[in-house]
């Protein structure tokens, strides 16, 4: 099938997709908001088109201009060349596993310049069929890649999902044995809980995909901890699965990650989120050590990871004199000084909004 292709200045450098958000860095290059954070996510402070080094909070400046030139820009393929969802589907449901793969494996390539594809292949019940097929080792991969991609097509899609049994597909690919597999499991759930009502859903009815992303945290390689963090971090912006991610033992696996230099400004992220609870403030507060290791995040972290330490110190530091003290003790005042500041207004409110806290 003949499909018009983007421009190159449509992809970004990284991923080489076409780009749904793109950002600029500090080096003039544009890339897509996901790929280039989970760059900086990973600890790296060079552009990755001119290995130049970076400034220590590197600032990403959204590129309204290309975004509005991506989304004006529509490839329309001959109408005799439009793929037939309905065969799509009697290929994934025969009793070929090469077919089945390789139909798992054109999906993708094909919803991302022909997005309604997404829409026709749900609509003629292709989601059920392809969640069917998670479970088998051979074709979870590309299985769980289409689920993402089907989950792209936006709100009532992702709900469609959950309804179509695909959290409980996904929890249970958590625990599969291909690493990719089980972070595609984890990136797969984060994108279904970008709905509210799925966060709630989640963790009312599964609450058991919470503890086994606990689990990728504790015991999964560099790209599993990534997606499990970010997935933890969409689940827990319901307030109703923040108890449910400290009872998990949350609390203990980021403040090691954080601790341990593993390069997750993500996992700051989470603690932020569940310093915003009790119970996740009492267990904080129950860690030695732990606000020094907030304190080297706001001095060698990202704008993202500092932000989010700062948010963290002033929740554990508003109720527990203990840890206001120790802040005191470990020069977080001084800290807080250099980054009201700071150009990033949120790090700067942070700061002076911690200053106020410790000064009580």
């Amino acid at each position: 099938m003949e499909i018009q292709q983007y421009p190159d200045d449509f992809r970004c450098p990284i991923s080489m997709e076409v780009m749904s958000d793109p950002v600029i860095l500090s080096s003039g290059h544009t890339f897509d908001r996901t790929s280039i954070q989970r760059w900086l996510d990973s600890g790296n402070r060079t552009c990755p088109v001119t290995n130049l080094p970076l400034p220590p909070h590197p600032s990403l400046i959204p590129n309204h201009a290309l975004r509005s030139l991506i989304s004006n820009f529509t490839p329309t393929p001959p109408s005799n060349s439009l793929p037939c969802p309905l065969s799509f589907l009697k290929t994934l449901t025969s009793k070929s596993p090469s077919s089945k793969l390789e139909s798992l494996a054109q999906i993708p390539r094909i919803s991302r310049h022909i997005p309604s594809f997404r829409r026709q292949l749900i609509e003629c019940g292709a989601a059920s069929a392809v969640l069917r097929l998670v479970p088998h080792e051979d074709l979870s991969e590309a299985a769980l890649k289409v689920v993402l991609d089907l989950s792209l097509d936006g709100d009532d899609a992702r709900v469609g999902l959950v309804a179509e049994g695909a959290v409980a597909t996904l929890v249970e690919a958590l625990d599969g044995k291909s690493p990719a597999a089980r972070a595609l499991a984890a990136t797969a759930l984060t994108s279904v809980a970008v709905v509210e009502v799925n966060k709630a859903t989640i963790g009312a009815h599964r609450p058991s995909a919470i503890g086994r992303l606990v689990g990728m945290l504790r015991c999964g390689g560099g790209r599993e901890r990534r997606e499990a963090a970010t997935a933890l971090y969409t689940l827990c912006s319901f307030a109703g699965n923040r108890v449910r991610a400290v009872e998990a033992g949350a609390v203990k696996e980021i403040y090691g990650l954080v601790g341990g230099g593993g390069g997750l400004d993500r996992a700051v992220e989470v603690l932020g989120l569940l310093g915003r609870c009790k119970e996740g403030r009492d267990q904080m507060e129950g860690i030695g050590g732990f606000v020094r290791v907030l304190v080297g995040v706001l001095r060698d972290g990202s704008a993202r990871a500092v932000e989010h330490a700062l948010g963290t110190l002033v929740s554990v530091c508003t109720y527990s004199d203990r840890l206001r003290l120790d802040a005191c003790r470990e020069g977080v005042l001084e800290a807080c000084s250099e980054l009201v500041g700071d150009e990033n207004a949120k790090i700067a409110k942070n700061a002076l909004k911690l200053i106020k806290t410790l000064q009580r």
